[in-house]
């Protein structure tokens, strides 16, 4: 009834290559500082405002928002857009993928067997410890200026060297860390 890990894989490169093709480049991590950039607006409304001498017709006083002539203001001043909508479908995605699945039905659902296998039953460690290595994740890709998907798939996809190369890099580091780990198997 489920694709397998293969057929899953060649529609997730189908995807990207759609993606490429008729609209740009998959990256996801940029859409967090957008939701940052919005929270931050509904608070104090001088973040983003418009500007005519701006490339994009928007500024910040926040430098990050105002580079490439204020293009994350602009995407602050008007979230519904391409980049922000697919975030919130991969969101939207995953919680029908695992309901179809049965993964809210099931004991420890949240919990694979290699975690149970390793850290026990605890649910606060495994959701501390996911909220842990996401916000690693996506300050690491900030830093990088982009995440997996935008440098290694994307990046793969249009034969960049610089997407080889972080792909290199995030096997090397991931492998021995999970590794490291989950010692245990299931």
């Amino acid at each position: 009834m489920f694709l397998s890990w293969k057929s899953g894989g060649v529609l997730l490169g189908l995807a990207f290559f759609l993606a490429v093709a008729l609209v740009k480049p998959i990256g996801v991590s940029t859409q967090f500082v957008i939701l940052d950039g919005l929270l931050w607006n509904a608070v104090d409304s001088a973040v983003v405002v418009a500007d005519e001498a701006a490339k994009s017709g928007y500024a910040s006083p926040n430098a990050y928002l105002d580079k490439s002539g204020g293009k994350y203001a602009k995407a602050v001043a008007n979230p519904v857009n391409y980049g922000f909508i697919f975030v919130l479908a991969i969101a939207l995605g995953a919680a029908v993928s695992g309901y179809l699945r049965g993964s809210f039905r099931e004991k420890n659902r949240f919990m694979p067997e290699v975690w149970l296998a390793n850290y026990g039953k605890t649910p606060a460690l495994r959701f501390a410890s996911a909220f842990l290595g996401g916000f690693l994740v996506l300050y690491g890709a900030r830093l990088a200026g982009g995440c997996t998907s935008g440098h290694m798939m994307s990046g793969i996809m249009q034969t960049a060297v610089s997407g080889y190369i972080f792909a290199a890099g995030a096997f090397l580091a991931a492998i021995p860390t999970a590794m490291f780990l989950y010692s245990r198997e299931a």
